[in-house]
């Protein structure tokens, strides 16, 4: 009995002590892909959140002799200072020496210029699991150049905070865009590594790329290798160590992200310009017993929408843990749904092109089609809504499960 009960405790502090292991990102798991470096000529493709403990990747590859040429950089910039959607050019980075190219400005792709002394492709950024955030689709663009040019790929793989759920309408491909360039839906659950898998084995990359890849994979080459997130899984809370964004400044806002960027494509503040981005909605317009806060020129927000006039709305900041409980697996509609509602000119709520077509605005981009406009400007309610999503959500549901690396 005694042998029972000590197998019991033994047991119990085992599992104890494998709960408390920490989250580890493939970035810090150097004997996983440091082998496969050496003697190579890297390319990076990185930013802020690139980092390995308390040090930037790309002073680890250094500091262990890794010959790193050139380091790309996405939207907000290598050191990931520059406002949403600012063009951002090439120069050499003051630290390093190395050469940045950005692939947020003129081009989204690195060139065959740009690779043609490089052996192997890195990718390590920290996403958010949104659609709209721009990182998957610099991804993507990076796999392509890198297949095309025959380049092998590296990605170190990031947990995903907004891993838990999925949700949204899935993008029309007639609504493509560098804010959604796949059929995929706002919250698709998946880390970038295993989205990557997806990219691939749906064959939803260039017909150049995907035939480049084929080729390299019958000749017995690898061109792509996802370094894994260890003691990770689907149940895991990960809180990000470096804000991802400018304008995601905490977990608060990185999970009420995927309900307010849409509030983007309107004539209402998302809370650019204040201390609390994607957790503050309002404008001038709506009634002026609502929360008040105004815009104002900051860094990463310069020119905010609203800068400097009082906008009456909703403050949504909470603790992260009640912000995570309130969302609860699923994008919330209601604040939109009940601003539309509230605003007086309501053939002014959403933004439009000066040709004025419905189909070219911007909250159609972010949506993924123009359906979504039309059922709040015909008064539908939230589950109707909802309740429209769930076929393609379903379908895509069975296409995801089969590239999923995390239980």
């Amino acid at each position: 009995m005694r042998k029972v009960h000590f197998l019991m405790l033994f047991l119990l502090v085992a599992c104890q002590i494998s709960w408390t292991q920490p989250i580890l990102t493939g970035a810090e798991q150097l004997d996983q892909y440091m082998p496969l470096l050496k003697d190579k000529r890297v390319g990076v493709f990185a930013n802020q959140t690139s980092m390995v403990g308390n040090e930037h990747l790309v002073d680890v590859l250094i500091k262990h002799g890794v010959k790193v040429g050139v380091i790309f950089g996405p939207e907000h910039g290598f050191r990931g200072t520059a406002d949403a959607g600012e063009k951002i050019g090439n120069y050499i980075d003051l630290k390093t020496g190395i050469p940045v190219v950005s692939l947020y400005g003129a081009k989204h792709q690195p060139s065959h210029e740009d690779l043609k002394d490089i052996d192997l492709l890195l990718f390590d950024i920290q996403d958010v699991g949104v659609r709209f955030y721009t990182y998957i689709s610099s991804l993507e663009e990076y796999m392509e150049a890198a297949f095309i040019n025959k380049k092998p790929l590296i990605i170190l793989d990031r947990p995903n905070p907004n891993i838990h759920y999925v949700d949204g309408p899935v993008l029309d491909t007639a609504f493509r865009s560098f804010v959604g360039m796949q059929p995929i839906p706002v919250v698709y659950g998946m880390t970038i590594g295993e989205y990557a898998q997806m990219l691939v084995g749906e064959k939803w990359l260039s017909i150049q790329a995907n035939k480049a890849f084929d080729e390299m994979k019958k000749a017995g080459d690898k061109l792509l290798s996802v370094i894994p997130c260890g003691n990770y899984s689907r149940e895991s809370v990960y809180s990000l160590p470096v804000k991802p964004s400018p304008n995601l400044p905490s977990m608060s806002a990185i999970y009420w992200y995927p309900s307010i960027c849409f509030f983007e494509g309107t004539v209402l503040s998302e809370g650019r310009g204040t201390e609390k981005p994607f957790q503050l909605i309002g404008h001038p317009s709506l009634p002026d017993t609502l929360f008040s806060f105004t815009p104002v020129s900051m860094p990463g927000a310069n020119n905010p929408k609203l800068k400097d006039r009082l906008c009456y709305g909703w403050d949504l900041s909470e603790g992260d843990k009640e912000v995570r409980t309130k969302v609860d697996g699923r994008i919330q509609l209601s604040y939109l749904l009940t601003a539309y509602n509230l605003f007086p000119a309501k053939d002014q709520f959403f933004i439009l092109p000066k040709s004025g077509n419905t189909r070219g605005a911007f909250f159609n981009k972010l949506a993924g089609n123009e359906v979504l406009m039309d059922q709040i400007k015909r008064g539908m309610k939230e589950e109707e809504i909802r309740e429209s999503w769930k076929p393609s959500l379903k379908a895509f549901k069975r296409v995801r499960a089969k590239y999923l690396i995390y239980k």
